[in-house]
């Protein structure tokens, strides 16, 4: 039994640490996970690597932001739904403040090509790799699971589509249903207490559908623009699989087409997103304050990871009794695998093609994957050292 003290100081710890990712954590959704790896499963192992791995395979499975809903799962299993909260502000905080300056700024920057943000891309680079690296280790020990994530790679690298990473996951799980449903060796998957009900999980659930139903309705009854912004920011939140930049056409879609900002607004601020850390969709604080102050970008932010929230609280009290379930082991671990492959999709395109461009920029990941995997320095030095080492490469 926990004390108000313990738990208080877990809050705490939950803040601290994902707010130090918050401001650290560049390079996109796959880079966020091997930030997450680092920080959360090797060094201070919150979680073992298999339950993590479960974590980042359901998340994979719902729409919205999967490392935001990663980063708010470690958070309510590490404190409970507060620690998911403050997880969630902390990882999600530094970049919104940016982006709302950004959109009063933007005008007098040019970031797209300053040497210190390929530098951080670079660090992107490193940091996927030695996640891609731990992750194959432990989940394709075997032919059949290196065969998988072989056939998710493939798959995905040459079917780049909304749809492509839930199929290929959804056939990864009938493939290891019917592999390994009578496998009797695999340790017993550790079990966790969940601090949220069945009864919370189902209220999340029915909020979400909820919401996605009645604000277009209230929208068009109602005409105010609040709500409007609410229910654009939602369902574009609510719909989205793969990642960040598939939002991207949902929100060209709702704001530039209704000539809420100009294409040119909307470039401007995708550049400056590229240029924080934290997850892609705080491009939404960055339109929402373009459109209606900083009181715009706050509620632009709210609404598009509302959904994320809603079914990650949702799913993650059916979570581990699901996975104790032999035959849904056996899904799992087909899926496990598939995750492998689609990270190491992900890391050739767009990470790597984005990022080292000529010899050097491979020399400087080099030293950068040296100091982190066998010098083992934190990850913030990391991050220093490949923004200052992008610096140096573009005035060479």
């Amino acid at each position: 039994m926990q004390t108000k003290a313990s738990k208080l100081k877990r809050l705490f710890e939950v803040l601290f640490v994902s707010t130090r990712l918050g401001f650290t954590s560049f390079g996109g959704p796959i880079a966020h996970l091997g930030y997450f790896h680092e920080e959360y499963i090797r060094r201070r192992k919150w979680m073992d690597e298999k339950s993590y791995a479960d974590l980042v395979a359901l998340c994979q499975f719902l729409p919205g932001p999967a490392s935001s809903q990663v980063g708010i799962g470690i958070g309510v299993m590490r404190a409970g739904i507060l620690g998911g909260i403050v997880s969630f502000i902390g990882f999600t905080f530094p970049s919104v403040l940016a982006l709302i300056i950004f959109a009063s700024f933007l005008h007098t920057f040019d970031l797209s090509d300053a040497g210190w943000i390929h530098g951080l891309k670079i660090v992107a680079v490193v940091v996927v790799a030695h996640a891609i690296l731990g992750m194959a280790n432990n989940l394709t020990p075997d032919l059949k699971r290196r065969a998988i994530a072989l056939v998710a790679l493939v798959t995905t690298l040459l079917w780049q589509s909304t749809f492509s990473q839930v199929t290929v996951i959804v056939g990864a799980a009938f493939i290891g249903f019917f592999i390994y449903r009578h496998k009797l060796d695999e340790k017993q998957t550790p079990t966790y207490k969940f601090p949220i009900s069945h009864r919370i999980g189902y209220i999340c659930l029915s909020l979400f559908f909820g919401l996605l139903l009645l604000l277009p309705i209230l929208r068009e009854v109602t005409a105010v623009e609040w709500i409007a912004m609410f229910d654009s920011f939602y369902r574009s939140g609510s719909l989205v699989f793969g990642g960040g930049h598939v939002v991207l056409p949902l929100l060209e879609s709702e704001f530039v087409r209704a000539a809420w900002l100009t294409e040119e607004q909307f470039l401007a601020g995708y550049g400056a997103t590229q240029a924080v850390p934290g997850p892609l969709f705080t491009f939404a604080a960055y339109i929402g304050t373009v459109i209606n102050g900083w009181q715009g970008g706050l509620l632009a932010t709210f609404a598009i990871f509302l959904p994320a929230f809603l079914l990650i609280l949702g799913t993650l009290p059916f979570w581990d009794s699901l996975r104790q379930n032999a035959k849904i082991k056996g899904a799992l671990m087909g899926v496990n695998a598939a995750v492998v492959g689609i990270l190491i999709s992900a890391f050739y395109q767009p990470i790597w093609t984005s990022s080292i461009f000529q010899p050097i920029d491979f020399a400087l990941a080099a030293v950068l994957f040296s100091m982190l995997v066998f010098w083992k320095l934190p990850p913030w030095i990391i991050v220093l050292a490949g923004a200052i080492g992008g610096l140096l490469i573009s005035y060479i």
